[in-house]
């Protein structure tokens, strides 16, 4: 596991990227003081390169998650989930 920063791009309302956190925070909770959270709707140039494709988990530029969780994925980068997901 790395101690880098993830940025989870999302939108406000958005049921996919509720879906995404809770997951994250159910299964990785240590992870969540990494994520640095980007309303896409907030930031023009978020909004240009994710704005149809939210949510978006990226770590050190590489997007883990797109449109919905992979707890593979996730699992691979974070280890195995501390509470069943």
């Amino acid at each position: 596991m790395t101690d880098a920063r993830l940025v989870f791009y999302y939108r406000d309302g958005c049921h996919l990227c509720e879906e995404l956190a809770s997951l994250l925070h159910r299964g990785w909770p240590a992870i969540m003081e990494r994520v640095d959270w980007v309303d896409v709707d907030s930031d023009a140039s978020a909004l240009e390169s994710y704005g149809l494709r939210i949510p978006v988990l990226e770590l050190k530029g590489q997007v883990l998650c797109e449109l919905k969780a992979d707890s593979s994925c996730l699992q691979e980068h974070f280890g195995p989930p501390v509470n069943p997901v």
